[in-house]
């Protein structure tokens, strides 16, 4: 492993992503009523989502703007102690430190800093868990909440992709700040690395970065969710058809880390999947990455789709011309 001398565990998993939105209600109607997400809370300026097998309170928080893109990443720390740890090693790096803040609805207090690229991540430890009532309350006491049926209905959120233009700078921030490990890449054949996939647990990856092509900064390229099954990714499809959303590509499977995929845009532009990543765990501690090269990643997808040119060009915020 690159710079790590054995898997790092301070943080526990991802914990939220905050989208930001200049369609609001729109975006929020899609989020709920189409994508399947509910809301635990809101104040003036975002709505708290989350899917209904999320422990926490909000993995999705959706925030009015006059922008779109990413506001920030946030990750769950193990504990108290290894928040601090985390905290000591990103004051000792030379990334940019933001500090530390309140918290919100969702969490408590939390550690800002953000990568050479101008995204925002932190970290916390204190967390709100969600509180099921009577009307959602699961047959199942291993469940969040009751699963509601209500538009593609996603289990859980899975991971996100960030655009930069250099992803090995990147995967050192990633390594450095959040013990990150890599368990796919894509090398080109001039040596930059085209994309790499971090985990920080045992799941096959909770975050990954591909390079920029737009001439943006501090993009976003897409949030998703985890369904159960890869029906339910089809019927996701249809459900998405009936109410007029754009979808991008698929669904398919991907070659790199096999998920089954649907990409589609919300109303505000951000691009969005639902996906099932299977039972697909890295259990092996000193796991080599595996490297896809060029010529790989030429033939397409799994089975042979290749990847629509807006894949590699869209992103939010849109690049002004």
């Amino acid at each position: 492993m690159s710079q790590l001398q054995e898997p790092c565990y301070d943080i526990a998993h991802l914990g939220h992503v905050e989208m930001l939105t200049d369609k609001f209600e729109e975006s929020l109607d899609f989020f709920t009523r189409v994508y399947g997400l509910t809301v635990s809370g809101q104040d003036e300026a975002s709505a708290y989502l989350r899917a209904w097998d999320d422990y926490e309170f909000a993995t999705l928080k959706l925030t009015r703007s006059d922008t779109t893109g990413v506001g920030h990443i946030g990750y769950r720390a193990s504990s108290q102690a290894a928040l601090e740890r985390r905290v000591a090693a990103i004051e000792a790096s030379e990334f940019k430190v933001i500090g530390w803040n309140d918290g919100d609805l969702s969490h408590g207090r939390a550690f800002r800093f953000e990568d050479p690229f101008g995204h925002v991540f932190e970290i916390y430890f204190d967390t709100v868990k969600y509180q099921h009532g009577e009307a959602d309350k699961p047959a199942l006491k291993n469940n969040a909440s009751r699963f509601h049926h209500t538009g593609a209905a996603p289990r859980r959120l899975d991971h996100l992709n960030l655009l930069s233009e250099d992803v090995t700078e990147f995967r050192r921030f990633m390594e450095t700040c959040l013990g990150s490990r890599v368990t796919e890449m894509i090398k080109l054949d001039n040596g930059r690395l085209g994309g790499c996939w971090f985990t920080v647990n045992n799941k096959g990856y909770d975050l990954a970065c591909t390079e920029e092509h737009g001439g943006g900064r501090g993009r976003f390229h897409h949030v998703t969710y985890a369904a159960d099954q890869r029906e339910d990714i089809l019927r996701a499809a249809d459900i998405f058809l009936e109410n007029g959303v754009h979808i991008e590509t698929g669904p398919h499977k991907h070659a790199i880390q096999n998920t089954f995929f649907l990409y589609v845009w919300e109303p505000a532009g951000n691009r969005v999947e639902i996906a099932n990543a299977g039972a697909r765990l890295i259990l092996d501690p000193d796991w080599e990455p595996v490297v896809w090269t060029e010529a790989d990643r030429k033939k397409g997808q799994a089975w042979g789709l290749k990847t629509i040119e807006t894949f590699h060009t869209h992103g939010t915020p849109p690049i002004k011309k």
